[in-house]
């Protein structure tokens, strides 16, 4: 049914390659290949994870101001599509062992669409930062930015994915005027990926949005409240209590998304007295030039990290998506079914790697106490 060819004097299936004595050895030889370079890629984002462990007994109090910065619901909403690739891609496993090849396609594009969203949201997180200057150590800048830094890197970064959607897009109405199945079968999924990355980045614009808005009614409220208590207070009293309204005042006046132009004074937010008892700074309202914090602090240690271990994990998911898009041209041609479907199962193992490292990233990360 799927071709054979006559080896070593025996009938040697077309899809055993011509090294291998059987199917059989050749399944589990690809599957120990796979498994031993599963284990170099656990000892390689181990190193990573150390360095975490490392720093952050160093300086807690730095890991736990950062951390402030990042954006709680992004980094849940790419948890949650990743564990339904995981979901898409197991599908597309057993749909390849029943040889069901229209669900096979269908869930390989699937898991692809979940990557180009992961990456979408990832692009509006990391530009967003870019524009607030939250930047490795030693990449400070002179001067924090201003207004349209983060569109225009977001413009930049969404510009390969424009191109691939309209080139693939075309192909796809070039299949269409063919009737040609098998490339429908290839475009289409990869179309559809192409225009979820874009999905990305809108969910990611929206909660962002959300976020800034809600922290800015919550900072417009306290600050009311604030200003009525001062108001009831006694001269005296004022006076004795005026670096910490100071304080206070300054940790309320402003968004998170907002960072001024204005040089600040601050004390080292990152010592061991950072928040005194009698003063309740909220770090994530503040109004803090982060290139001046950042050549005062050690606040780019918590960034470096950041941007190391999410920018080799955003590069895992790259090289599974180039990976995925080869089984999605192979199947489109029926090429995997009941008795060879070992690419597809290797595949799913690193995936469920990738994804099961963003598992413990996306806590250690976003979620610090």
């Amino acid at each position: 049914e799927h071709g054979s060819s006559e080896h070593a004097g025996h009938e040697h299936p077309a899809w055993v390659a011509h090294h291998f004595e059987s199917a059989e050895q050749q399944y589990d030889s690809g599957k120990l290949g796979m498994w031993l370079f599963l284990v170099t890629e656990v000892l390689f984002f181990s190193g990573m994870f150390c360095a975490y462990a490392l720093y952050r007994n160093l300086h807690p109090e730095v890991f736990e101001f950062a951390s402030t910065f990042l954006n709680k619901f992004l980094g849940a909403i790419n948890t949650g599509v990743l564990l339904f690739s995981s979901l898409t891609m197991a599908w597309a496993v057993r749909a390849a062992q029943l040889s069901q090849h229209r669900t096979l396609t269908a869930m390989l594009g699937a898991t692809l669409s979940c990557a180009a969203i992961f990456l979408g949201v990832k692009s509006v997180e990391y530009t967003h930062k870019w524009d607030l200057g939250l930047l490795p150590a030693e990449m400070y800048i002179s001067q924090v930015p201003g207004g349209g830094h983060h569109t225009d890197a977001l413009f930049w970064l969404c510009l390969p994915a424009g191109v691939l959607a309209v080139a693939f897009a075309a192909w796809y109405g070039y299949t269409l005027l063919l009737k040609n199945s098998v490339q429908r079968n290839i475009a289409g999924p990869l179309l559809t990926a192409a225009l979820c990355f874009f999905g990305g980045v809108y969910l990611g614009q929206v909660l962002t949005a959300m976020e800034a808005h809600d922290e800015s009614s919550h900072t417009a409220a306290h600050g009311e409240g604030h200003a009525m208590s001062s108001h009831e207070a006694d001269g005296e009293h004022a006076t004795g209590e005026g670096h910490a309204s100071n304080t206070a005042d300054l940790a309320m006046t402003a968004d998170r998304n907002v960072i001024s132009s204005d040089p600040v004074e601050l004390p080292n937010m990152y010592s061991s007295q950072a928040f005194p008892s009698e003063v309740k700074v909220d770090p994530v309202a503040a109004e803090i030039p982060f290139s001046d914090v950042n050549q005062k602090s050690k606040a780019g240690i918590f960034f470096s990290i950041y941007y190391a271990m999410t920018g080799v994990h955003a590069i895992h998911i790259l090289a599974g998506m180039a990976v995925i898009t080869w089984l999605i041209v192979k199947a489109a041609r029926h090429e995997f079914h009941s008795q060879y479907f070992g690419p597809v199962d290797n595949v799913g193992l690193y995936w469920h790697l990738v994804d099961f490292i963003w598992i413990y990233l996306f806590p250690l990360l976003y979620l610090i106490t």
